[in-house]
């Protein structure tokens, strides 16, 4: 454990000779699940202080594409003819984002998504009930739905009823920094007193509760008493090296170059609750997106490992892929196209290699060429029939593979897209109270986002980042209210 990676040790408040500043709620970071907290503080009566290490609001968030994970009957999905429930967004949500995924919190945020959705427009989060078929990124235009997890493929699709729950702002592609745009300014138009370009260095203790921080704010240390406790929202630890490769090394072996978050995602808010007795789970959890499409066409493509064998089934959520990819695969695969299935996708994957028998593309790319070859006759044996029994892949994305065929290079090692972040965090429960290693809540501690093991546990969808830090923050809000 080197001084990057350890606890924060707290300051115990009998050292505290004069407090700076008061409060009743001081909250940590804003990104999304610290806005929300904020603001849902705020709405509760309380008064709120909140503190942002970089020069204004926004965080990782502002930087994502915007897709916010909701369901169970939201309006755009009524408008557009997709029945859902919070039953069937839960069955779906434990299997997508298991395994261990956290069932209380599932359970809650899926019972309480369709008024999260409400609460996000009115507080000038706008959605249109329009339908993209481009799933698995937001999209380019200002349609509010999307799938987003592969909902719509093996093995969920017989899991769970399908429906897509992607929910994207009325705004054209990328609308992260937009959602932040707007959630600033309802967080402007509350009482919340913000502070920026402010560290918080520590957390002040009085026995076994906490009940303040110390800040780094203007060049000094500032003392500030928060009476009903500190929010935790100040992001994961992708940027973190050291922790990462303590805690979570298949996110960094080697080191992927697009690390999903920003230079405060260095851990600091997990630091600050393990030194205030937190307990952390699922460490060693990742999110590592590999973006085989738009368009999705490109599914009718096969992935292979080094073993020259398929691995999963192509026209699955990018983000499961890449995962299986970098950790069940150490990022060692290749995608097998023909002229007839190969187009150039959104980051344009280009053919590194091309040949006329199975056998010799095999041998160019360094995989065994009896398991390659065997791995094309039967794909396209099944294809003909409009059958995948290995991977039940969906019928429109089986066509036979044909010569002349071609790969694109996927390893890690040939700088392709492994976009990874951290899933591990803060263990907290339904109410956004942080606990420790009893399960017991530690007294005015609270967190949300990925200072937290949110709902993903092993798996992800897009969208649950913005949409379980929204929604729990607002719960870590008003439970620091209720405590004042």
């Amino acid at each position: 454990m080197s001084e990057h990676t350890g606890p924060i040790a707290p300051l115990d408040a009998s050292r505290v000779d004069v407090w700076d500043l008061e409060t009743d709620v001081a909250v940590v970071g804003l990104g999304i699940a610290g806005t929300c907290a904020a603001i849902s503080a705020s709405e509760a009566g309380a008064h709120v202080m909140a503190f942002e290490r970089a020069g204004g609001p926004g965080g990782t968030s502002a930087l994502s594409g915007g897709l916010i994970y909701l369901g169970g009957g939201t309006p755009i999905q009524e408008a557009l003819g997709f029945h859902d429930t919070p039953e069937n967004m839960e069955r779906f949500l434990l299997a997508a984002c298991g395994p261990d995924a956290d069932a209380d919190k599932v359970r809650a945020y899926c019972e309480g998504s369709v008024a999260h959705y409400h609460w996000l427009v009115d507080h000038g989060v706008p959605f249109k009930a329009e339908f993209c078929d481009e799933p698995n990124r937001e999209p380019v235009t200002d349609a509010g739905l999307c799938f987003s997890g592969g909902e719509d493929s093996w093995p969920f699709n017989g899991i769970a009823d399908v429906v897509p729950r992607g929910h994207h702002p009325e705004f054209p592609d990328t609308a992260g920094g937009f959602i932040m745009e707007r959630l600033g300014a309802a967080l402007a138009a509350t009482a919340v007193q913000v502070h920026t370009d402010a560290r918080v260095e520590r957390l002040v203790v009085d026995e076994d509760r906490v009940v303040g921080s110390i800040v780094r704010l203007d060049g000094r240390d500032v003392t500030v008493r928060a009476h009903g406790g500190v929010v935790l929202a100040a992001g994961g630890f992708i940027f973190n090296e050291d922790m990462v490769a303590e805690h979570c090394p298949d996110a960094g072996r080697p080191f992927p170059a697009w690390r999903v978050g920003q230079d405060n995602d260095d851990g600091r808010g997990i630091r600050l609750g393990w030194g205030a007795g937190a307990a952390s789970t699922r460490m060693g959890s990742f999110e590592c997106a590999l973006p085989i499409g738009p368009p999705h066409r490109m599914a009718r493509n096969i992935l292979v490992g080094r073993d020259g064998r398929r691995f999963i089934n192509e026209d699955t959520y990018t983000g499961r892929i890449g995962h299986e990819a970098l950790a069940g695969r150490g990022g060692d695969i290749f995608m097998i196209v023909s002229e007839d299935t190969f187009e150039v996708n959104f980051v344009g994957m280009r053919i590194q290699w091309a040949a006329e028998t199975p056998e010799e593309l095999a041998a160019d790319i360094g995989v065994p060429p009896d398991a390659l070859a065997e791995t094309i006759a039967a794909y396209n044996a099944g294809a003909e029939r409009g059958e995948d029994p290995e991977w039940h892949k969906e019928p429109e994305f089986l066509v036979p593979l044909r010569p002349p065929l071609g790969a694109i290079d996927l390893r890690v090692e040939s700088k392709a897209i492994y976009a990874t972040f951290t899933l591990g965090g803060l263990t907290t429960d339904p109410a956004s109270r942080v606990l420790d290693a009893q399960g017991a809540p530690v007294p005015g501690l609270y967190a949300a986002g990925r200072t937290t093991a949110g709902i993903a546990a092993h798996g992800y969808v897009s969208g649950i980042s913005l949409g379980d830090g929204s929604f729990f923050g607002r719960m870590a809000g008003e439970s620091a209210a209720r405590s004042r």
